[in-house]
């Protein structure tokens, strides 16, 4: 199939969420999630991760994961990215318990495509301390895409991760996965970096943009993807690609917030106050835009 084509696709069948200039949306992309092991990406930005996650909790946004959010590629158990990883999963339950969880696979977490591996893996986990099963995301439904449509405007914005236009990916993404698992992970760890992750490869980065952007300018609809881990938040007139980056970049991780009708860039990471303390802080990168300042001019 067409890769535009499998967009467009994606895109009507998708579940609508509406919003207004009322509502507080946080995308986050590629966190990564492993195993606590050296290979985990996420550890070194997991207080990060907690931190900003916390703050959106607790200033109402809902929070929505375009992709990757696990690392099941080079981890086979879930569970175990459970176990490590408690806190931040114990957070994102209290999102879920109030309906304001969603969550879209990607290429590193495709097994989560399957309704019997979600039924067996996200409703709930076994707690060994208590030696029974808790309840995690109960009937929890993981989307390839959602649409936010705008009450007032009808403009709509689909997410998507942004892997269903490379081949290895998407169409091949079994025989990627073997690839990382058994070949690329062990020689991490003697530097070397894996050549056909789209993450460290620029020429992957540029073809995956470069596609997504022909479906925004094609189908004059605004797409915040993932998946480059490279962000991009374009100028008013520009075609409507945005990306929220990633949760593993060295030392911060980032996001996009849509909040009171307006879209912004944001990085969270370590600051430094005059007398040397250090605390969690979020600087905005791009932004804030006005929504329908966008959608005006479309």
């Amino acid at each position: 199939m067409n890769v535009l084509k499998r967009i467009s696709k994606v895109f009507e069948s998708a579940d609508e969420i509406l919003i207004d200039d009322s509502s507080r949306i946080v995308l986050m992309s590629d966190v990564h999630r492993g195993d606590g092991s050296w290979a985990d990406d996420f550890s070194k930005n997991q207080n990060l991760y907690f931190a900003a996650l916390t703050h959106y909790y607790l200033e109402n946004f809902t929070y929505i994961e375009i992709g990757d959010g696990d690392e099941l590629w080079k981890n086979s158990k879930l569970s175990d990215i459970i176990y490590v990883h408690s806190n931040a999963f114990w957070l994102l339950s209290k999102f879920f318990a109030e309906r304001r969880l969603y969550l879209i696979f990607g290429n590193h977490d495709m097994v989560k495509s399957n309704a019997s591996y979600i039924k067996k893996n996200l409703y709930q986990y076994y707690d060994e301390r208590q030696k029974e099963y808790i309840p995690l995301f109960e009937n929890v439904k993981v989307h390839e895409g959602l649409v936010l449509s705008h009450r007032e405007t009808q403009q709509k914005i689909l997410l998507i991760h942004g892997h269903q236009v490379s081949l290895l990916d998407y169409d091949l993404w079994m025989v990627s996965r073997f690839l990382v698992k058994y070949v690329w992970r062990p020689l991490e760890l003697f530097g070397f970096n894996d050549p056909t992750s789209t993450a460290k490869n620029y020429k992957k980065k540029d073809a995956v943009e470069k596609k997504l952007t022909e479906w925004v300018t094609r189908e004059k609809h605004m797409l915040i993807a993932g998946h480059t881990h490279r962000p991009m938040f374009p100028e008013i007139g520009d075609p409507l690609y945005f990306n929220d980056g990633s949760g593993v970049h060295p030392r911060s991780i980032t996001a996009i917030e849509i909040s009171e009708g307006f879209i912004v860039l944001v990085k969270w990471h370590i600051k430094t106050k005059d007398d040397g303390t250090l605390f969690i802080g979020r600087d905005i990168l791009a932004g804030p835009r006005k929504l329908s300042d966008y959608f005006d001019y479309q």
